[in-house]
């Protein structure tokens, strides 16, 4: 059946899309003109084709209406098809491939998800295809905070579908009722959609030219009549509205209007501020995580972090009264790990001297953005017990910080007897076991360690204690303190520069070969063919295998439960090791001298009676804490691999028994799931949940790497960034100086370490690193990490091997590319771009 906006028809006939926009016939708006044709009731090609020539269009877009879509509940965003820039003889065929898309698995599984009742099949409306200059979305209230009285406005060049992609930056404004622009934010608009009719999506992208690309895409006229649009829109509806509209030849159109759905309650509701910040735990959960990883890493941070309080005498009256605290630690949002800052912080004020150790918290997870006040107050104020209670708490806590202070050494020895226990004690193979019996024996390894995790937690406290200590006595009594990052240099014999050690051994054993270090470096050759050849080499195999034997846990994203292991993927240890082969055959890299800063820190010369007793005892501290820190991160690597081999064969357990389709698929389950699986009369089938999940997930994209919430986060919320610190000029970037040194050289931007080759000289350039990066090091001639602290994997290892290391550095990712040269200066952070590539 046909139906034009004219026809006096149903909601429900039309379809949620189409009922808006014939809700929308009114004189204050313009919308493209448009027909519906039903997927149910017959109608004719003949009938169709005369409705398409009634638009009078060269070319039109062609979406669904179904019942519920872009409801007030669920907008079914991306499950029904669309095309644009349809030919007129191409509008039946998409007309009937609109129809069809009510029967996709993607639909089902969005479906499935929010528990919503099995739709029809959804109409198609044929509407007249705009050529706009402009286009783009607006809020008639803030989507983030759900303030009513503030629009909110993306735009770009071109057509809105690069917005709706992802595929392009927008310009955004944030407009208040009187019509004033309260915030404006540019998008480097580096490409546009423009209309393509031969191209299966009806558009293409192309650049966008200099002039333009940093330009207001609206002027503030239009700013305002598009904010005023939004507005009518939700006085004509009712509620919040979130529109699509575009500008052609200077005449502003609606295309759509639907409900804002899941909208926060407003600004000034009850709702708390939530602040969440990725600095340094993408260190350890970079990129999308799994269901499993994040359930267990959430458990475990909620079990440690409550004991951590009880070792440090925090009153269990003041434990209690935090109870939910522990549970949010960590959020998953959109398939990312994140900290709750908020919880952090409450952890800390738990625990005497918050002022003070507030900055060091922030300095060891790479908190660059200080809270908002209105958190920090409110979290001062609930922690206030009175005075009495107050000096109370702080003597017990300052006893306990005493206690654990002196107990920490026997602390971290019986830990370790506590793990070498838990990992050898149970004799019966994993594979031999049944899935109960894997069940009880990841039960036995958390009460036994997992719970009990004391001696790592106490040593990261005196670590972030003592570090930032010696950061202000370098500043108030030597005068600068990036000089703490030298006296961090010779921190004792750390584990984790181990690897890049053997590596380099490895390397040099392998470089009197050059037909195995041409081989290592092919990167057309196989990984099974890399392994035969280094194999034939006794020396270097027995080395190899020792290398696997004591380090085969370390991997990339080695906290990721999904990670598959050194062991079971030599691939980038092979690389490692024949990059460096070749760096030793062509020999060293020549570092850069830096004139301007002294070679060595000599505080003896500078402080002496007290202070230097003061400032050499502080300084010790801070390398024995740092050193331990590193060494028991290790244990926790180790630890984490045998997990990783329990739940993998629970996987393989699930898939027998016809609950997986895969062994892999036990990832997309949580803990809680996957541990009740194996009890008595169980015989769940999570296949489905599986699918449902990972379709889930292939619609992610990152959220920001800092940004506030109140209240739930749901799919639809938009998350946008809160403001961080700015790049310095165009020729020159800075961060945290980790390790002195000064190198110029090319860059070698990595994004995925898996396989990546660093060649001779060049400076490793990533977003942030892990323990498995390790592989990578020894090659390079210094490290460029966006993200970080001092207290970060990077920062460490890069000290104990003396590779010149910056940490922290704003965009370094996006605004180096390979081939770029640089100077760094690991002292100062300072970062020179000498060349950029064309």
């Amino acid at each position: 059946m046909i139906i034009r906006p004219t026809d006096h028809v149903t909601s429900e006939e039309l379809g949620g899309k189409a009922s808006a926009l014939a809700k929308l016939d009114q004189p204050w708006c313009r919308v493209p003109g448009w027909f519906v044709v039903t997927a149910t009731g017959e109608y004719s090609v003949d009938a169709v084709m005369e409705a398409v020539h009634s638009l009078d269009a060269t070319t039109f877009a062609v979406r669904s209406s179904a019942r519920g879509e872009d409801g007030s509940e669920n907008s079914f965003a991306g499950q029904y098809s669309t095309y644009l820039n349809v030919k007129p003889d191409q509008v039946i065929e998409r007309v009937e491939q609109v129809h069809r898309s009510g029967d996709s698995e993607h639909l089902k599984a969005y479906q499935g998800s929010r528990a919503i009742a099995e739709t029809h099949a959804p109409s198609a409306i044929v509407q007249k295809m705009l050529r706009p200059q402009v286009s783009g979305v607006a809020f008639s209230a803030d989507p983030v905070n759900g303030a009513r009285d503030v629009a909110v406005i993306s735009a770009l060049w071109g057509l809105g579908s690069a917005l709706v992609s992802g595929e392009a930056d927008a310009d955004l404004w944030r407009i208040s009722l009187e019509g004033e622009i309260h915030e404006e934010q540019l998008a480097d608009k580096a490409i546009q959609h423009v209309p393509d009719s031969d191209s299966e999506e009806g558009v293409r992208a192309e650049q966008v030219g200099p002039q333009l690309r940093r330009m207001p895409s609206l002027s503030s006229g239009q700013i305002r009549e598009v904010a005023e649009l939004a507005r009518a829109c939700e006085r004509h509806f009712g509620s919040p509205q979130d529109i699509e509209w575009a500008i052609e030849d200077g005449v502003l159109y609606l295309l759509q209007s639907r409900p804002i759905t899941n909208l926060p309650a407003d600004a000034q509701s009850k709702e708390p501020l939530v602040i969440w910040d990725n600095s340094n735990i993408a260190e350890s959960y970079s990129g999308i995580t799994s269901p499993l990883t994040f359930s267990f890493a959430e458990r475990i941070y909620e079990h440690a972090y409550r004991e951590f309080c009880k070792l440090l005498a925090v009153p269990q009256k003041v434990i209690d009264q935090n109870d939910q605290v522990f549970c949010q630690m960590l959020g998953h949002i959109r398939g990312h790990v994140y900290y709750n800052l908020n919880s952090w912080y409450r952890v800390l004020a738990m625990l005497p001297g918050f002022s003070m150790n507030r900055g060091f918290m922030e300095q060891m997870m790479g908190v660059k953005v200080p809270m908002p006040n209105e958190i920090v107050d409110e979290i001062v104020a609930s922690t206030r017990q009175g005075k009495v209670d107050d000096a109370l708490a702080v003597c017990r806590t300052l006893g306990g910080l005493v206690r654990n202070y002196r107990a920490l050494p026997s602390q971290t020895i019986l830990f370790h007897r506590r793990l070498e226990k838990a990992l050898s004690s149970n004799e019966n193979p994993l594979e031999n076991m049944s899935g109960r019996e894997l069940v009880d024996h990841y039960f036995e390894l958390e009460s036994q360690l997992l719970k009990r995790w004391d001696a790592p937690l106490v040593n990261d406290f005196f670590a972030m204690i003592f570090c930032g200590l010696l950061g202000s006595l370098c500043e108030k009594w030597l005068g600068d303190r990036s000089l703490q990052n030298e006296l961090l240099l010779d921190s004792g014999d750390i584990i984790s520069a181990e690897p890049p050690r053997r590596i380099k051994v490895m390397a040099e054993m392998a470089a009197r070969d050059h037909e195995l270090v041409a081989a290592l470096n092919d990167r057309d050759t196989d990984t099974a063919v890399k392994l035969r050849a280094l194999r034939e080499r006794p020396e270097l195999a027995e080395a190899f295998d020792q290398y696997l034997a004591d380090f085969g846990d370390r991997c990339l994203e080695e906290l990721k439960l999904e990670s598959p292991s050194v062991t079971d993927d030599p691939h980038s240890l092979l690389s490692g090791i024949g990059s460096m082969a070749a760096r030793i055959v062509k020999g060293p890299v020549r570092v850069v001298e830096d004139e301007n800063q002294p070679n060595s820190v000599d505080e003896g010369e500078a402080l002496r009676g007290l202070k230097g007793r003061i400032f050499r005892w502080v300084r010790d501290q801070a390398r024995l804490r740092v050193m331990n820190r590193e060494n028991l991160r290790f244990e926790r690597t180790r630890l984490f691999g045998r997990v990783r081999q329990i739940m993998v064969q629970l996987g393989f357990r699930l898939q027998s028994e016809r609950r997986l389709k895969e062994p892999t698929d036990v990832f997309y389950l949580k803990l809680a799931e996957l541990l009740s699986a194996f009890e008595d009369g169980k015989t769940e089938d999570f296949r489905d949940r599986v699918e449902k999940r990972i379709t889930r997930e292939a619609g992610f994209t990152a959220p920001p790497d800092r940004f506030a919430s109140r209240g739930e986060i749901t799919d639809r919320t938009v998350l946008e960034e809160l403001s961080s610190e700015a790049i310095v000029t165009e020729g020159e970037l800075k961060g945290t100086g980790a390790c002195p040194g000064v190198v110029r050289g090319l860059v070698r931007v990595v994004e995925n370490p898996r396989n990546a080759t660093i060649l001779e000289g060049e400076i490793l350039v990533a977003q942030q690193t892990d323990p498995g990066w390790v592989v990578l090091f020894p090659a390079a001639s210094g490290l460029l990490v966006e993200r970080g602290s001092l207290l970060s994997h990077s920062a460490i290892v890069s000290r104990e091997l003396q590779l010149p290391c910056i940490v922290s550095v704003p965009n370094v990712t996006s605004r180096l590319k390979t081939g770029d040269e640089v100077e760094m200066n690991g002292r100062t952070g300072q970062i020179k771009i000498i060349t950029k590539v064309p």
